[in-house]
């Protein structure tokens, strides 16, 4: 029987990841680790029993410990509680699936106690590629992707280890404004960007994929799981979001995966590959579905997808501080202190302002997110 951490267990992929734990009845969770929502944690607790818990803040540690005091469970909390989670000594894979730069430590100390990685955490490689990607090389440590785009590209090459790869082609579904123009997004509010047409997500990632950034991001990341160039990854809006991404061969070959919009496929992908299992639920039916189609992408209203080239382009410490303006800018958006277009605005100004590192350091990377949060805070909140 398989033995799985958690990380992020309350949010959208964690508890996707437990629906498939539920079905399958073979994968035992060691370890658990959530934000705030420790309702939602108890309960998983006590249904699948895991041998250790992390929450974030130790107030609501002490207070899930006076709840589950009936249960042989220990419960840790803050950054060494993560870490406690992340090596845990009887797991065998960890799920990273919290949100931000919280995960780059954790993941790191998974791939140095020889875990795989389930990698739904798309920050750790953004932010912190060439320093994780070498070390999972070194410790000999499989790091399989549960995003549904790089799993698709994974899915794609498989077999095809020694042919030569000339284009990544990362689909994007266009999001809730796909067609629209920036007039038209001046007065959006929170309500109107988290109606995605095709994906469950949480609120941070649904933001995301309706500014394009989210795409941003899953391009940063490929370069690192795939070892490409920038100028190698395509982004091609699918509004069906059935073809999930493709792989672009030496000699013209395309392969691509597709399935329906379901997030469980990808997670169940990486937790039991290079196996496949029966997943239940609705099967794409090429009658049904009638067309495919694509687009372009807008970049010029949707300027968050060039400032991620860009961003990749200069590499160091850039990369980190397009995410990171980003993650603030979407949490004022959705406190409602800044309006829809300064989300991108912010991001742009942080990448002119906030001083370059060529080869910066976990300490740097985690640094740079805190100038990144300063500046922001100094001029917007």
């Amino acid at each position: 029987m398989k033995k799985i951490a958690v990380l992020g267990s309350t949010g959208s992929i964690g508890t996707q990841t437990l629906e498939i734990v539920r079905e399958q009845g073979d994968i035992q969770i060691a370890a658990l680790a959530a934000g705030g929502n420790i309702a939602l944690l108890e309960a998983q607790m006590r249904e699948f029993s895991p041998s250790l818990v992390c929450v974030w803040e130790e107030e609501k540690a002490c207070e899930l410990r006076q709840n589950t005091a009936d249960l042989q469970i220990r419960i840790v909390a803050g950054m060494e509680g993560l870490l406690e989670v992340a090596v845990h000594e009887e797991s065998e894979i960890l799920v990273t699936a919290i949100v931000g730069m919280l995960g780059i430590r954790p993941t790191i100390a998974a791939i140095k106690a020889g875990k795989t990685i389930a990698l739904a955490n798309k920050e750790t490689l953004v932010t912190a590629g060439h320093i994780i990607m070498p070390l999972a090389r070194e410790r000999g440590v499989s790091i399989l992707p549960v995003d549904s785009e790089h799993s698709a590209i994974f899915q794609s090459l498989q077999g095809e280890e020694r042919n030569t790869i000339r284009k990544l082609i990362l689909t994007a579904s266009g999001g809730p404004f796909r067609g629209k123009k920036r007039d038209d997004l001046k007065d959006i509010q929170v309500e109107d960007a988290l109606k995605h047409p095709n994906w469950s997500m949480g609120r941070k990632i649904t933001i995301d994929s309706s500014t394009f950034v989210n795409k941003g991001l899953e391009v940063m990341e490929a370069r690192w799981l795939f070892d490409v160039k920038a100028e190698q990854i395509q982004v091609t809006v699918h509004p069906q979001s059935v073809i999930h991404s493709a792989v672009e061969y030496e000699d013209g070959a395309v392969i691509a995966q597709l399935g329906t919009p379901d997030m469980r496929l990808p997670i169940q992908y990486a937790l039991y590959y290079p196996k496949r299992r029966n997943l239940s639920g609705k099967r794409l039916d090429l009658f049904e579905l009638g067309s495919l189609t694509f687009e372009r992408p807008d970049i010029e209203t949707f300027q968050g997808l060039a400032l991620a080239y860009e961003a990749l382009r200069r590499g160091g410490n850039i990369p980190t501080v397009y995410n990171a303006a980003n993650e603030k800018a979407v949490s004022l958006f959705l406190e409602r202190k800044i309006r829809y277009l300064e989300i991108v605005e912010i991001i742009e100004a942080c990448m002119e302002q906030i001083n370059a590192i060529e080869h910066p350091s976990v300490e740097q990377i985690l640094e740079t997110e805190q100038a990144v949060y300063e500046y922001i805070m100094g001029k917007w909140a």
